[in-house]
């Protein structure tokens, strides 16, 4: 899973057996496999903002 890291302390995490529904990510989705233009749905910020946590 990858949490997003925004300045904002959005919180949002990605989980790839979910997907991201509103992004129109297919759940098995990996982070690696998003868009390079893929934004957080919460705050918008990109990928780069996101770091690894343990599941």
């Amino acid at each position: 899973m990858w949490q997003c890291q925004s300045t904002g302390n959005c919180g949002y995490i990605y989980n790839p057996a979910k997907g991201d529904k509103r992004g129109k990510i297919a759940a098995g989705t990996k982070f690696e496999d998003l868009p390079e233009d893929w934004k957080c749905p919460l705050c918008g910020v990109g990928k780069k903002f996101f770091k690894k946590v343990e599941s």
